[in-house]
């Protein structure tokens, strides 16, 4: 048995979760299917399919195997597309990952517009608050934003985004206005408990503020904005995720001279994927959109 067509095999019975669905739909019979698979677990010497009368599911080798064999798949059709002289235009499936507001807010509108120049170009968009691991979970770019770790993956900023204390009016009508970050001690704060929860609440200068009380700790930003309206206290965002609450008077900034430099935003991937058309046309498009509309 082929081994390119072995692989193929197993991840069309990992996506439909049948050996003869995924017969049907490569066009080969069930009992080479079975055959196939059968012949890729032997050579492996690996159990890959959990096998009942009801169902068929990946095991966890298999699980730990199916990005992997995703990836080489995709880039052996990329290398195949440039020999062919086929890469000026994206095409294929192009995986991406971004924070969850950020890729609300600008991301899933850049996809958009590329799947409307693009139509060989298919997404497949990951939105989650957590870095995600691009080789081991099959992405081929990253939406970062902060300090980048050193790694083997290459990064290229795009823009920067700037940190943005708030509360609501009434809140400070209540408790204050703070003044300079001390203040906060005497304030009531809602506190991320996500990736962010271990850098915010820094300023020039400083280190955390001493003696603040954490009133709240969500881990989310849409129960953080919704909390600092509903006057529950002070809550640290990035000038993007509160934009549209400050225009509107839902939120007042304070402490505004204070907050550290902006925080870099990166697209993160790695270098083997540098010569995709559809990661080139990606990290165009943000760049231009960068360019265009301010996230500060």
């Amino acid at each position: 048995m082929d081994r390119l067509s072995a692989y193929r095999m197993f991840i069309e019975v990992a996506r439909i979760g049948s050996f003869t669905g995924a017969a049907r739909e490569l066009g080969i019979s069930p009992q080479g299917m079975t055959r196939g698979i059968a012949a890729l677990e032997d050579h492996l010497g690996v159990r890959l399919f959990q096998r009942s009368t009801r169902a068929v599911s990946l095991t966890a080798e298999g699980a730990g195997l199916l990005p992997q064999i995703e990836r080489i798949l995709r880039d052996l059709a990329e290398t195949e597309r440039t020999t062919t002289g086929a890469l000026a235009e994206p095409q294929g499936e192009l995986a991406i990952t971004a924070p969850i507001t950020f890729g609300q807010i600008h991301v899933a509108p850049t996809i958009a517009d590329l799947l409307s120049r693009y139509p060989q170009l298919d997404v497949r968009l990951l939105l989650i608050d957590r870095n995600v691991r691009l080789v081991e979970e099959g992405i081929d770019v990253a939406v970062r934003i902060g300090a980048l770790a050193d790694s083997a993956l290459r990064a290229i900023q795009i823009g920067s985004v700037r940190q943005v204390i708030a509360a609501s009016p009434a809140y400070l009508a209540r408790r204050g206005v703070p003044e300079c970050p001390a203040d906060l001690g005497k304030h009531d704060l809602i506190a991320s408990t996500g990736p962010r929860g271990s850098s915010e609440w820094r300023f020039a200068g400083q280190s955390e503020p001493v003696g603040r009380r954490r009133r709240l700790r969500v881990n989310t930003v849409a129960a953080a904005l919704a909390a600092a309206e509903a006057g529950v206290g002070l809550a640290n965002f990035f000038s993007y995720q509160v934009a549209d609450a400050l225009a509107e008077g839902r939120l007042i900034e304070v402490l505004k001279p204070e907050p550290v430099s902006p925080v870099p935003v990166s697209l993160v991937f790695d270098p083997s994927r540098s010569g995709s058309a559809a990661t080139r046309a990606f990290i165009a498009a943000m760049k231009n959109r960068a360019q265009t509309i301010s996230w500060d």
